[in-house]
């Protein structure tokens, strides 16, 4: 089989092998294959965190006419 390259991909191969991290362009292509395969097989990524308020916005109470503000903390009298 024969591959042509963009020339990007020619300079990124070759980086890799004047790097060290490689020997050949096989060696690339091989590795290049099997992180696709890998990645085919891995269950996505988690979503990024939410805070409290997305979760619930997002739950199965929403629109359940929470309120998620804060009363205001008006403190206590304290005697000096």
């Amino acid at each position: 089989m024969t591959i042509e390259l963009k020339p990007e991909q020619e300079r990124i191969i070759q980086e890799e092998i004047q790097s060290g991290h490689f020997h050949s362009a096989d060696e690339v292509l091989d590795h290049a294959l099997a992180a696709l395969r890998q990645k085919e097989h891995e269950p996505p990524a988690p979503s990024p965190r939410k805070n409290l308020v997305q979760l619930f916005a997002e739950s199965p109470l929403a629109g359940a006419e929470l309120d998620f503000d804060r009363d205001r903390d008006f403190g206590a009298d304290v005697e000096l």
